[in-house]
This record gives structure tokens, sequence and C-alpha cells, in this order.
């Protein structure tokens, strides 16, 4: 593997790099896009029941928020519960703006890693036909041996980016794709609690107004 790496020549190093990034970034996304990390089972439900038992303070507002990204949208709903339903709808919207920027990190990066690492091992493909043709320009063809290094640079390094490139890229489409089913799931339970508060805002009104 070692003798590959520096048959590849110095274009290896950046390719190499790349790997190590992108594998980071494709392992640290499945350990924080977990469902039950992102959405935790239930969460609505509990949070619902704390309303309805007049159980609700600032500290549980604020452990809901720091548990997890579907606890942070609920959380800004509940801060602004007595007020106009619009307000809380802006402001759970404004929080998912930035949960959403929260569950994308890093994703730019791979996606990055995904394009650039092909132009690398093109770029090493360029490079080792180049020093094939000044071999063939200095020693002609007659010896094999003095092409082979040329040949092999740039036949490794293009190999390397696409190896590099080809699982960034299914990454990159897959939190894509799995991060736009989780923000829907979120807005459906978002949208459920902003609904049954307004519910029981109406009930108390309507309750205040016959006494």
């Amino acid at each position: 593997m070692v003798e590959i790496v520096k048959a590849g020549g110095w274009l290896m190093a950046p390719i190499i790099l790349c790997a190590i990034i992108a594998m980071g970034i494709v392992l640290e996304r499945y350990w924080t896009l977990q469902l039950k990390r992102v959405i935790p089972e239930d969460l609505t439900s509990k949070v619902w029941g704390w309303v309805k038992r007049d159980a609700l303070d600032q500290s549980q507002i604020q452990t809901l928020h720091q548990g997890s990204p579907l606890g942070q949208i609920l959380a800004a709903g509940l801060i602004n519960r007595d007020r106009e339903r619009t307000i809380m709808k802006d402001s759970i919207e404004d929080t998912g703006r930035h949960v959403v920027h929260e569950l994308e990190r890093y994703l730019d990066t791979l996606g990055t890693i995904a394009a650039i690492t092909p132009l690398l091992g093109l770029l090493g493909t360029v490079i080792g036909m180049v020093k094939v043709f000044t071999a063939i320009t200095t020693h002609g063809v007659g010896d094999p041996t003095v092409l082979a290094g040329g040949i092999a640079e740039a036949l490794i390094t293009t190999g390397a980016g696409l190896t590099v490139a080809i699982p960034a890229l299914i990454g990159y489409r897959y939190y894509r794709n799995r991060i736009d089913g989780l923000v829907v799931e979120m807005e459906k339970e978002a949208i459920k609690l902003v609904e049954a508060l307004h519910r029981r805002q109406d009930k108390e009104q309507r309750a205040g107004s016959k006494k």
C-alpha cells in the first residue's frame, strides 16, 4: 500500500487527507442524525402533558431546548405560547432555520470533497502523462520502464480520486435526503403542538367569557 501511495506522487497526500475528512464527517453525521437524537420518541406528547398539568416552567423549557433539535423548536413555541398564533409560528420558523443549519453542518464540506477529489485525480493524470511524454522525448519509446512511472502515477491518482469521491457523494446525497425527512417530521410535531395550544387557549377564552 505504501508503495502504491508513493507511486501516485505528491497529489496522493491531499487525496488521502480528503478521504480522512470525508470519513470523519460521515461518521459524525451518522451519530448526530439518528432519529432518536433528533426527534425523541413521544417528546411532543410529554410536552403537552406538562402543559395540561400546568407543570411547565422556565427550567423545563431550557432543558427541552438543550435536549434535541425538535426540543429547540418546541421550546421556541412554548416560550410564546400565550401570544398570538402568528408570533408563535414565526418564532418556531426562525428556530427551525437555525436547527436545519445545524443539521446540515459539514455537509457542504462533504459535497466539496466529492467534487474536488476527481479533479485532483485528473490533475494527477495530467501530471503523469506529462512525465510520460517527457520521458518519450528524452529516451524514446524503446524502454517501457522509463514510461512506467508516469503511467502508474496517472492511473493511481485517478483511481484514488474516484475511490474517495464516490462514497463521499453517496454520503452527501444520503444525509441531504435524511435531513429533508427529519425536517418534515419536526414540522409535523411543531404543528401538532401549536394546534393543541391554541385549541386550549380557545377553550379557556370561551370558558372565561361564559363566566
